[in-house]
């Protein structure tokens, strides 16, 4: 019986040891991790600058046409003030009723404003997102990168928390993907 727990032992330890043999024999991938900073490449693009002057521009725009809305608006309403006490109650109504339309069209207006203006940010900015992911996709190949992180989110929160002197050395391809970007 003794000779059998032996006989067993010795299998399953040789079986063990070929196991460990062939899990050493596999490749081992070795990951690796870039990151960047789109913003600070962005901010570097000349083409930036053209594209907050568009974006201003039309912002300006959208403005001026909300102020003359409210403008009428307004002069509408104290219109109607100095002759709510002339009028007949139906023409009051009628009178109210419109304002009140007036008044919600304002709103709708202010509401469509504010989706405009991201649309169109979109709009202008996704050529340079397109160019600088590309230049991130072409710096993170020649490095053998498996992944690039965002240093920060839209929002302004930091994705990297923490990176030592020799990641921002060896792993930071912000500067090489500005340099794709003809931007240094």
């Amino acid at each position: 019986m003794k000779k059998t727990w032996i006989i067993i032992a010795c299998i399953l330890f040789t079986g063990i040891a070929a196991s460990a043999n062939i899990v050493q024999a596999q490749p081992q991938e070795e990951l690796k991790i870039g990151f960047v900073d789109p913003q600070t490449i962005m901010r570097s693009m000349p083409e930036m600058a053209a594209i907050e002057r568009r974006l201003q521009n039309f912002i300006d725009r959208k403005r001026q046409e909300f102020a003359e809305k409210e403008a009428t608006f307004r002069r509408e309403v104290e219109e109607y003030q100095q002759k709510m006490s002339v009028i007949s109650d139906e023409a009051r109504r009628r009178e109210e009723e419109r304002l009140a339309e007036l008044n919600l069209e304002l709103q709708e207006f202010q509401q469509n404003f504010q989706q405009e203006i991201q649309e169109r940010q979109f709009e202008l900015i996704e050529p340079l997102l397109n160019k600088i992911q590309g230049a991130i996709e072409t710096v993170a190949r020649e490095r053998d990168f498996t992944y690039v992180l965002n240093t920060m989110t839209n929002n302004g929160d930091f994705i990297i928390l923490y990176a030592s002197e020799r990641a921002h050395r060896d792993y930071d391809i912000t500067d090489e993907v500005m340099q794709r970007l003809d931007l240094m």
